[in-house]
């Protein structure tokens, strides 16, 4: 009978083995990650498209268009919130809300998105009494539930671009507040 022996190279053979079966765990983990990160906002953009429009004519009435921040440079809105802010005065101007809610962030003296759209909107000849500011509005999610317990909306048009509608919509209705959302695209 012959003794068994083990080879001299068993242990990089095990270590080779190893190491494949967590490169392939690695990628099974990377590709479930994928996945959810695919199908997460995709649920989301489905369970709240009802309530997204793109044109001012099918949006409801509500009391508030809902005008969520962005970046401002030397005290004039971004392209991307001066869109915002149009698509808001438009609403106001068809009678679809009766007043404007401006959130954004105030964190730093430096860095405030809200006092630049108010002036935008004055501008624009919405009058004072219909501009509210929110500068507690740092994310989404606190524009929202401050919409909700501190301003004490109920009815809300979200005025966002569409990359960022589903979510915002869908955290509003969660919330349970009557929100529709409109989307601000310009071209």
């Amino acid at each position: 009978m012959a003794a068994f022996s083990v080879p001299e190279n068993a242990t990089m053979i095990l270590s080779m083995g190893l190491i494949r079966a967590y490169y392939r765990l690695a990628i099974v983990v990377v590709l479930a990650l994928v996945a959810i990160a695919m199908v997460i906002p995709m649920t989301m953009r489905l369970a709240v498209e009802p309530f997204m429009f793109a044109s001012i004519d099918k949006v409801p009435q509500t009391e508030v268009a809902l005008v969520l921040g962005a970046s401002v440079r030397r005290g004039v809105p971004s392209p991307v919130l001066a869109l915002r802010a149009d698509t808001a005065i438009a609403l106001y101007k068809a009678g679809k809300v009766s007043k404007i809610l401006v959130t954004g962030d105030n964190g730093a003296l430096s860095h405030d998105e809200v006092t630049p759209v108010r002036k935008y909107l004055l501008d624009a000849g919405i009058p004072t009494q219909d501009i509210f500011l929110d500068h507690a509005g740092f994310d989404t999610y606190s524009s929202m539930y401050r919409a909700r317990d501190v301003f004490e909306t109920l009815s809300i048009t979200i005025v966002t671009q569409d990359f960022h509608l589903p979510r915002a919509l869908w955290i509003a209705r969660h919330l349970g507040i009557a929100a529709y959302g409109l989307t601000a695209e310009g071209g």
